[in-house]
């Protein structure tokens, strides 16, 4: 099936106007999140190019079984060598930048600290770096966590100006890129400073929860090991069955790049900023999220049995929670799908995909049609 070009009416009009024909570079596009985003903006009708490292050798691949280089740039590179990321800037002017591409694993960071920081930090000042220097460039949109606030396990959810860091080095790998982020845009993209440095672009920062949906086969991540547990028949480690995570479909913080990408492209200063996109519905324990995705899966998932991994666990936030109260008021932004259909959506995604795994290019794009239209 060939993504489709063309775009519902609501949101898909609104944002078919902002994308259709722009130039988008899209990093980590061969991982979830960046796979999503650069099919729906193909859908729209940009001209995409993505930049990533190849894809992560699971089985399947989200980035090979729904065929994401199709009708676009698809560059296998690495963000922390910075003549290739200024070689791609330069090779294909970019109007719009998505920065996905991370190391976006908390246990990982324990395993690769190092390797963590140069993909996370240095990454981000390469990308920035490029971008200042790069004239066709009008937005950037640098995706960071949820986990970059120094969180102090307290009940409500962080706003935009509380204070970032991070205890894993993960966390605070991302509390650093937006900090990295900030810098910039106060000494290289702000309207005092740009006319002295040869840029008109705006750069913003995107803070989401945990993001779930079709297509995640990443390890350590809390539904590929419910949906690789419910197809082999073996007991499904969980840990932390207690923290309560913000729990969000992979589209509703997609569809809020996508409007902040369009705003500050058509040059609104005032969205040059961070932003927090995070679900309606309070925080969901790790436990209870597992358990109804294994009752919606059906007999299969009814069979599957949850179990305490075995040994310590290293640390990792007990609650995280996200106010998202900036976007909804001035970005005119609010997440569409609800805990119950978040988990249909996602699981129907998922069944089907392995009864037929040639559908998994059709089933991402339907979703993304039927999300536009209630967007």
């Amino acid at each position: 099936m060939k993504t489709k070009s063309s775009a519902p009416a609501g949101a898909g009009k609104l944002l078919a106007s902002a994308y259709k024909g722009k130039r988008v570079l899209v990093t980590g596009h061969t991982g979830f999140k960046g796979g999503w985003l650069a099919t729906w903006l193909k859908m729209l009708g940009s001209r995409v190019t993505g930049f990533a490292l190849p894809a992560e050798p699971a089985t399947p691949s989200f980035y090979e079984s729904a065929r994401v280089a199709d009708g676009m740039n698809s560059v296998i590179d690495d963000i922390r060598d910075f003549d290739s990321v200024r070689r791609i800037f330069k090779e294909t002017g970019p109007e719009i930048v998505f920065h996905n591409a991370a190391q976006a694993l908390v246990r990982r960071s324990y395993r690769d600290p190092v390797e963590t920081y140069a993909t996370n930090v240095m990454g981000t000042v390469h990308i920035l770096e490029a971008a200042r220097n790069t004239p066709s460039v009008r937005a950037v949109v640098i995706v960071t966590s949820d986990k970059c606030y120094e969180n102090r396990e307290w009940v409500w959810g962080y706003r935009e100006n509380d204070p970032v860091g991070g205890f894993d080095p993960y966390s605070s790998s991302k509390g650093c890129a937006e900090l990295v982020t900030a810098a910039y845009r106060r000494s290289f993209f702000s309207t005092a400073e740009a006319g002295k440095h040869n840029t008109s672009a705006y750069i913003a920062s995107a803070r989401a929860g945990n993001v779930i949906g079709g297509g995640d086969w990443s390890e350590d991540r809390l539904v590929p090991d419910l949906v690789r547990g419910i197809l082999s028949g073996a007991r499904i480690p969980i840990r932390n069955p207690g923290a309560l995570r913000p729990w969000q479909h992979v589209l509703d913080p997609l569809y809020g790049y996508l409007l902040l990408g369009q705003r500050l492209s058509r040059g609104d200063t005032a969205f040059a900023e961070a932003w927090n996109f995070g679900p309606h519905q309070a925080s969901v324990p790790v436990s209870e999220l597992a358990g109804r995705f294994l009752q919606l899966w059906g007999k299969a998932g009814h069979k599957a049995r949850l179990a305490p991994a075995a040994g310590p666990q290293p640390h990792e936030a007990h609650h995280l929670k996200l106010d998202c109260s900036k976007a909804q008021v001035r970005l005119g932004w609010e997440p569409r799908l609800g805990a119950d259909e978040m988990l249909r959506w996602t699981v129907d995604w998922y069944r089907d995909a392995v009864r037929d795994p040639r559908c998994a290019q059709q089933l991402t794009c339907r979703q993304i049609t039927q999300y536009m239209d209630l967007a």
